[in-house]
């Protein structure tokens, strides 16, 4: 996601990526350690919640739910003030540290404090935020709105809603904030406007997110909502209206970030090489996948007596029988059976004894977020929420010359729900989160060592570990998707470098990945304005990780067993690959070495 000026705001968009975990009630006691490193990080989690409250609430701290952001320029800089003064301390704290694991939560703080920092003084200096109003207010009420969330929580929806109408006393309304923060911004020279597809495509939507608030307020059977809404919602029409007619004639006819904003992007994501390193590895790897569904694909159309080998036309083929209606959940529930069995007869990780949750998004929260994905459960105060598994299935209306009527094909079929389910369920996020929640980790290793290079490269790995167990369509379907990873970890680089244009990685998608139109737009839209640098996450830590196993087993050699090792790495939390590497070598690698003697 976004980060710094813009990512402090859009910070509450990303409910997703706000994780803050304390160990459940039915988890073990924690190693003493953890204690004295949330110690710390409970400093700086106090400072960002004060000034976005809405990221408490996701957490499940009802004391934050009748409070609102207030994103001004002066609480961006009295917020970095306060978080200024705990580095200071965190830093000061780092020698005086005996137990290695806190010494390493530090660094992993004031590692990602310094990144954040950098980030907000280059967009402060350089950029011409895009903030879209509909999307804050949609995600700062969705938590709230929930069907996990305990029913006496959802009323403060309400009160929030008249917060951002600025209908409380000390609130102003939150279009105002932010008409303000971009003006500050035009007003600097030389500064970059966002890319006017991106203007055109978000604004294109945010009647999904009004419709899915007022949804979801009848679905609850709220009161008194109506006449704050109706006051918020034709602020938020006015304040598109202000975007379209004083932001949109200047944006970015060309989408590419700078490259020292593309640089920093990637640090946020976890990436630590040049992006024209990561593409070639992708490039070969790209090739190399390919030649392997080949082979898959002529077993299959032999097998069902098709007219073409090619894998292309086979996966056609599969998409063909598509699932519909009431049929959806129940398919990938049984799926999730599957997958559970193999991964216990198979001894791949230790799994916990509950049910995940899998749903069908709203059209609001396809148009936030249009993929397949995760979404967490609040680990500060978790009331029994569990981590829900959400399938979206179309894409909304986005901009000119696009229809509602598109739809995507990749997710509602046979083969494609083993690798989806592996990947977002089981043993894939689900299990990470899981992990998490019951058995106690710290608040630095999930809430600032999070980057998308190690959890979604846990989420490819994933897929690679139960792909040997598939049927040779699950297994076509899921090298497919293991392909997509490789095209993005080119493509992205390689748009954003000028070297491609995006139709051509439109065709590499819709081509050579065989995605639907509506998925490779999606797939576009994240390579050109949504998250640029962050699909090349996926590709880059599934190689690390797969080169960290290999480096175990060498070690271990006929002492490897891959359920431990399986269950070591979900025990650490959301490292990075390079603590996450030190741990393996210097830690489980030594202990298993000693428990077989």
């Amino acid at each position: 996601m976004k980060k710094s000026l813009i990512g402090h705001l859009v910070l509450i968009l990303a409910a997703a990526f706000s994780i803050f975990p304390l160990a459940s009630q039915t988890a073990p006691a924690a190693p003493s350690w953890i204690a004295v490193s949330n110690a710390y990080t409970n400093k700086l989690l106090a400072v960002e919640m004060k000034h976005r409250p809405e990221s408490g609430s996701d957490q499940g701290l009802s004391q934050y739910d009748v409070l609102a952001s207030q994103p001004t320029l002066a609480d961006e800089d009295q917020e970095r003030q306060e978080t200024a003064a705990v580095l200071a301390e965190l830093k000061s704290a780092v020698a005086q540290q005996k137990e290695k694991p806190v010494e390493q939560d530090l660094q992993i703080v004031i590692r990602k404090v310094e990144l954040r920092f950098r980030q907000q003084d280059y967009e402060r200096a350089h950029k011409v935020p895009f903030l879209n109003a509909s999307g804050l207010v949609f995600s700062g009420l969705h938590a709230l709105l929930d069907e996990q969330t305990p029913t006496e929580r959802r009323p403060a929806a309400v009160v929030r809603i008249r917060e951002y109408a600025g209908l409380e006393p000390g609130y102003k309304p939150l279009t105002d904030i932010l008409r303000q923060r971009v003006s500050e911004q035009t007003s600097k020279p030389g500064v970059i406007y966002p890319a006017k597809t991106e203007i055109e495509t978000e604004l294109g939507r945010n009647s999904n997110y009004l419709d899915g608030i007022a949804a979801l307020m009848q679905k609850y059977s709220l009161k008194n909502w109506q006449e704050p809404f109706s006051k918020l919602k034709a602020q938020l029409a006015d304040y598109d209206s202000w975007t379209k007619a004083n932001v949109l004639p200047k944006a970015r006819a060309d989408f590419r970030l700078p490259p020292e904003e593309y640089a920093l992007e990637l640090e946020g994501y976890g990436i630590d090489i040049p992006p024209a390193q990561l593409a070639t590895m992708a490039h070969q790897a790209f090739i190399e996948i390919q030649g392997e569904m080949k082979t898959v694909a002529a077993q299959i159309a032999q097998q069902r007596h098709l007219p073409s080998s090619d894998y292309r036309d086979v996966i056609h083929e599969l998409k063909k029988q598509q699932l519909v209606g009431d049929a959806i959940l129940p398919f990938y529930e049984k799926r999730l059976k599957q997958i559970e069995q193999i991964v216990v007869d198979k001894q791949i990780v230790t799994l916990p004894d509950r049910p995940a949750r899998i749903r069908i998004a709203t059209a609001a929260e396809t148009a936030q977020q249009p993929a397949p994905h995760m979404q967490p459960p609040p680990f500060l105060h978790n009331t029994g929420q569990k981590g829900v598994f959400v399938l979206p299935l179309n894409i909304p209306a986005a901009g000119p010359g696009q229809t509602s009527s598109e739809k995507y094909d990749d997710f509602t079929y046979d083969a494609a729900a083993w690798t989806l389910t592996a990947h977002e369920a089981r043993p894939g996020h689900e299990l990470q989160f899981d992990s998490m929640l019951e058995h106690g980790t710290s608040l630095a290793r999930v809430r600032y060592a999070f980057n998308s290079t190690n959890v979604e490269g846990w989420g490819l790995y994933s897929e690679y570990l139960i792909k040997p167990y598939m049927p040779a369509e699950g297994q076509l379907i899921s090298l497919d998707l293991r392909l997509q990873r490789a095209a993005r970890a080119f493509l992205d680089p390689e748009l954003q470098a000028g070297k491609i244009r995006p139709e051509d990685a439109y065709r590499v998608m819709e081509h050579d990945v065989v995605l639907s139109h509506a998925f490779a737009q999606e797939e576009v839209e994240r390579f050109t304005y949504r998250m640029p640098g962050q699909a090349n996450s996926y590709f880059y830590g599934y190689t690390k990780l797969i080169a960290l196993r290999k480096d175990a087993e060498a070690a271990l050699g006929p002492k490897f067993n891959q359920k431990k090792f399986h269950d070591f790495i979900l025990a650490q939390g959301l490292l990075p690959p390079d603590l996450m590497r030190d741990a393996v070598m210097n830690s489980f690698v030594p202990d298993q070495q000693a428990a077989a003697h």
